[in-house]
C-alpha cells in the first residue's frame, strides 16, 4: 500500500510537468506600477509560445524516496509527431516498482494525452491567476509571483522567470492543492529553452513529502536532437 501512495505521487508529478506549465495568450493582470516588468511579459505575450508538432528528444529519468530505500533510472529517446507519441527504453537500473509503476506509466500517460487538448484550467491566464511584479533578478530575469485564484492539483502557487525579451526561463512553486491525504508537500521546477523558434521543456524536478515513503524525488531532463524538422547540434 505505501508503494501505492509513492506511486500516485510521482505519477501526479510526471502529467504536470507536461500540462501544468502552458501560459495563454491574453492580457495578464499584474500587480504594481507600469514597468519594465510589464513590458517584458507583454513581449512574452505577443511572442509564439506554441508548443513543438515534431520533435525527437533524449531523456534521462531519475527518482528516489528516502525512508523506502527505492531509486531508478532510465534513458528513453522520444518523438513526438502529428500521428502520436513514441518512445524507445535505451537503458534502464535500480528498483523494478519505479521502472514500471511510474516511469513506463508516465510516457504511457504522455503517449496518451499527446493529442488530446490542454484543459483551459491548467493555463497561466488571469482566469487563473493573480500576479505580482517582482522585480528584476541579478541574473537580468524578470520575475513575476503567480498565486492560483483556486485550489488545484495543477495549479502552482509560486514564480515564472522571464528573460529580457520576454522569454519563459523558469517555472517553480508548490501545488496549490496536496494530491492526496499522504502527500503534504510538492515542490516543482520546470526549466524551459527556445530551440529551432519553439519553447521547449529541458528539465523538471520535484520534491514530494510522502507519508510512510518520506521526501521523494523525480527528475527528468531532455536533449532534442530535432525541433520541428530542424536538425540540432551538440
Amino acid at each position: 500500500m505505501r508503494r501505492r501512495f509513492l506511486l500516485s505521487t510521482l505519477l501526479l508529478i510526471s502529467w504536470t510537468h507536461g500540462n501544468t506549465f502552458v501560459l495563454g495568450h491574453e492580457r495578464l493582470e499584474v500587480g504594481g506600477a507600469d514597468g519594465e516588468p510589464l513590458a517584458v511579459l507583454q513581449r512574452f505575450l505577443a511572442a509564439d509560445n506554441s508548443s513543438p508538432t515534431y520533435f525527437r528528444a533524449h531523456r534521462h529519468l531519475e527518482a528516489r524516496t528516502a525512508r523506502l530505500d527505492m531509486a531508478a533510472w532510465m534513458d528513453v529517446n522520444t518523438e513526438g509527431t502529428t500521428s502520436g507519441f513514441s518512445y524507445t527504453i535505451l537503458g534502464e537500473g535500480g528498483s523494478d516498482y519505479i521502472r514500471s509503476h511510474v516511469f513506463k506509466a508516465a510516457l504511457e500517460m504522455e503517449r496518451t494525452m499527446w493529442l488530446s487538448d490542454t484543459p483551459n484550467r491548467t493555463a497561466i491566464t488571469r482566469a487563473n491567476y493573480s500576479f505580482e511584479d517582482r522585480g528584476v533578478e541579478p541574473a537580468g530575469l524578470t520575475h513575476l509571483a503567480v498565486k492560483p485564484k483556486r485550489k488545484d492539483l495543477f495549479l502552482v502557487d509560486g514564480s515564472i522567470f522571464l528573460r529580457p525579451d520576454g522569454d519563459l526561463v523558469t517555472v517553480e512553486g508548490t501545488l496549490s492543492k496536496n494530491p492526496s491525504f499522504w502527500v503534504r508537500h510538492v515542490e516543482v521546477v520546470g526549466r524551459y529553452e527556445r530551440l529551432a523558434g519553439v519553447r521547449v521543456p529541458v528539465a523538471f524536478e520535484s520534491v514530494a513529502n510522502v507519508l510512510m515513503a518520506g521526501r521523494s524525488t523525480f527528475s527528468m531532463t531532455y536533449d532534442y536532437d530535432m525541433v520541428n524538422g530542424q536538425e540540432l547540434s551538440h
